[in-house]
């Protein structure tokens, strides 16, 4: 457990000052790095606010890069975040200090905006994540604004309606008619709550049918994923001879979290066998020159050698020349065959801008790969995160662009069937795109939250 709570508003200002004074909510690793994003615009602007933390999640490490003070308690709870996928995982929490965490956060939020309010400062909230700091903000007396990227219409329906559904139980998430229910909707539509940023445009528009004052300004989970090389010039005189001879990129993304991430690399190495399998095959349409190229997209936090154990064993071994340029002079190169594998835990981004899919068992990291505009083949595992509920859901929030496989063999005929049918790859790109914005949503939200909350 870290305590933090002894950081207050005094240690950056002894009296009243004429800067905005934000404290910012998040609760969960990826929410946290969403409000780190608008919060590095905020403070390019001029006359920034002094910022102010508080996850309610896990340790707010995100937040370490930009040196914010945490007003209270932290701690990192057994199920690492996911309690809304199994009752089981909430027993934990609650187990594991839950209840009295959430009583001292919400403590400590009262305590920084009455030590605001008697400085005379003007204060202000914004809750990234849920209806947990979204009830933070809305019962602490402060303006607020909201960036809610749990929900998505797209859940519940597409451009044409309501999605088919099997489960009886699926009624219930859009019974209001809306993914948001209707004291969700309350919240954000109560006087204080200045500012409401939706994850996409469908779901501002269905909330807009109510008094809330939602602002489609797009997902900054779609920003900061430039990549280290510049883009491919495809009006050059040989680029369509080099689109023939270049290898079929896929992108492995196996997830964060241990031990999770390494069950479910073992389950997508099979999924790689199979596709290697299937080029071999007489009738494929796998591309003249036979050659792969798959690149592991590693999170810094686990380890590569219970990775390459699994790779061994399946005949990868070690090889010296790298078959593309990744900007991670560390990554590890395997070959097998025709096929080259690489792990990289430090050129993500160029993970995700070269694949030309991906094998897929992450929540963000699959999202983004699909932002970009590329199709993913999801397989789902035994979570707590990547469970066969969660990719789902995952599926009918990302609609054509994931292809979810219920047995890791089945991903070699998807593969054919891409290759087989290039103008689907079209429709897949738009969807994409449209389902999870174009970058520079932080930037967006950062100016809008200036002009809502001064």
């Amino acid at each position: 457990m870290s305590d933090l709570s002894q950081l207050s508003s005094s240690s950056h200002a002894q009296g009243a000052t004429s800067r905005l004074q934000l404290l910012v909510l998040s609760n969960g690793h990826g929410e946290d790095m969403i409000a780190v994003r608008i919060l590095q615009e905020l403070q390019q602007q001029s006359n920034p606010p002094d910022i102010f933390a508080l996850p309610l999640v896990g340790e707010g490490r995100a937040y370490q890069q930009l040196d914010l003070p945490l007003i209270g308690s932290v701690r990192t709870m057994p199920s690492g975040g996911f309690i809304y996928m199994d009752g089981r995982q909430l027993v934990r929490d609650v187990r594991g200090g839950l209840l009295s965490l959430t009583w001292n956060q919400i403590q400590a939020v009262r305590r920084w905006v009455s030590s605001q309010k008697k400085l005379g400062n003007k204060k202000a909230i914004l809750a990234v994540g849920d209806i947990v700091p979204l009830l933070f903000a809305t019962f602490s007396g402060a303006n607020y604004a909201f960036v809610g990227t749990a929900k998505s219409e797209y859940y519940v329906r597409d451009e044409v309606g309501l999605l088919p559904r099997k489960s009886k139980s699926a009624n219930w998430e859009n019974f209001s008619g809306s993914i948001y229910h209707p004291w969700e909707r309350w919240l954000m539509s109560r006087q204080p709550c200045r500012a409401v940023f939706p994850r996409d445009s469908l779901t501002t528009q269905i909330l807009k049918k109510w008094p809330i004052p939602a602002f489609d300004l797009g997902n900054p989970m779609m920003d900061g994923l430039e990549p280290s090389f510049s883009r491919p010039q495809f009006y050059s005189a040989d680029a369509q001879q080099q689109e023939i001879i270049r290898p079929l990129i896929v992108t492995l993304l196996p997830g964060s979290r241990p031990p999770e991430a390494y069950s479910n690399w073992e389950m997508i190495m099979i999924a790689v066998s199979a596709l290697m399998a299937g080029f071999r095959e007489r009738d494929s349409v796998f591309p003249s020159n036979g050659t792969v190229v798959f690149l592991g997209a590693i999170a810094p936090g686990l380890d590569c050698d219970i990775l390459s154990q699994t790779l061994k064993v399946q005949g990868w071994r070690l090889h010296e020349s790298s078959p593309i340029q990744l900007a991670d002079p560390n990554a590890l190169i395997f070959k097998n065959k025709n096929a080259y594998l690489m792990l990289s835990q430090y050129a993500y981004n160029d993970c995700l801008h070269l694949g030309d899919l991906a094998i897929a068992m992450a929540g963000t990291a699959t999202e983004q790969f699909v932002g970009l505009g590329k199709p993913a083949i999801a397989i789902p595992g035994n979570g707590p995160q990547y469970n066969p509920a969660f990719a789902e859901a995952q599926s009918r929030l990302l609609g054509a662009s994931l292809i979810l496989i219920d047995q890791p063999v089945k991903v070699a005929q998807v593969v054919q069937s891409l290759l087989k049918y290039p103008d689907s790859l079209q429709l897949i790109a738009e969807n994409g795109v449209q389902r999870m914005g174009t970058p520079g949503a932080a930037r967006r939200i950062a100016d809008r939250l200036r002009e809502r909350l001064g």
